[in-house]
């Protein structure tokens, strides 16, 4: 029989106690078990905010307004450093609308980033966010680091929601959502997530079949340092959400505090969730 004192929540706020910052987590593992430390905190999303412009994107292609093969082109205006591969470019470039939704996500690119929220509009996106019922999110503004000081804000409950949904009950329409979850699961930024997880679970060459997959979307700033998805396993999926701030250091390295705190969590949750059977709790 399990201890209750040694509960997942209760060893979570073990390792809380010695973090120097502030975390809010979501956890849900599709069978009713719902974890959560801060959740309606707010926090700068940094890029997570790019998953919220990406649903908005298929929203308005759901419905007949936009459509992913149309074509855009890369202004001097959508122009700034950070993140991606398409600063590497001059602009002039020519793409469709799917193929800088995809950079949006898989390289977080910022320069595709402007691109789209110019392409839909500021108001179009916050609005769909409002109609999808995440209350408490919004984009400020395109990227723009000498202009702008923040990009977005959101709640580890609101993020995680578009993930449980994504996983279950639905988001826009059963088509838009198998393709979100294509270029979420292409992400090549998930290392808070998966930073300790075993590599021979992720490792197609050394198994015989990726026994661990992850769709996701995180985000960096100076003050921030957030994380959430689905995590796909043999026993199921489940939704983790991990968003930090109000930590010491603002310099962005592998081994950054809130990233290795994040992936210590992230690890206890896989653990538990693969020792269950696919739950959190029994």
């Amino acid at each position: 029989m399990m201890d209750s004192r040694l509960t997942l929540e209760k060893r979570i706020e073990a390792e809380i106690k010695s973090y120097d910052g502030l975390i809010g987590i979501y956890l849900d593992d599709l069978h009713g078990n719902v974890i959560a430390v801060n959740e309606d905190e707010k926090f700068e999303t940094a890029s997570t905010i790019k998953t919220y412009i990406l649903a908005a994107l298929m929203d308005e292609v759901n419905k007949g307004n936009k459509s992913l093969e149309d074509m855009v082109e890369f202004k001097e205006s959508h122009m700034v450093d950070g993140s991606g591969v398409m600063c590497a470019l001059e602009p002039g470039a020519v793409l469709r609308v799917k193929d800088v939704a995809t950079f949006m996500i898989i390289v977080s690119d910022n320069v595709a980033t402007n691109m789209m929220i110019d392409y839909l509009g500021v108001e179009t996106v916050n609005k769909c966010i409002e109609k999808l019922g995440f209350k408490d999110t919004v984009l400020h503004n395109p990227i723009n680091f000498e202009l702008y000081e923040h990009l977005g804000t959101s709640t580890p409950r609101d993020y995680a929601g578009v993930f449980t949904r994504l996983a279950g009950e639905g988001l826009i329409s059963p088509e838009v959502d198998e393709r979100m979850l294509e270029i979420l699961k292409k992400q090549h930024y998930n290392s808070m997530i998966t930073k300790d997880f075993p590599p021979f679970y992720m490792d197609s060459d050394n198994t015989d079949d990726v026994m661990i997959r992850v769709a996701s979307k995180s985000g960096s700033m100076d003050e921030c340092r957030n994380d959430g998805g689905i995590v796909y396993t043999p026993y199921g999926p489940y939704v983790i959400v991990m968003f930090h701030k109000n930590f010491s250091d603002a310099m962005y390295y592998a081994n950054h505090p809130a990233t290795v705190f994040g992936a210590k969590i992230s690890r206890m949750i896989l653990d538990q969730f693969i020792a269950l059977g696919g739950r959190f709790l029994l």
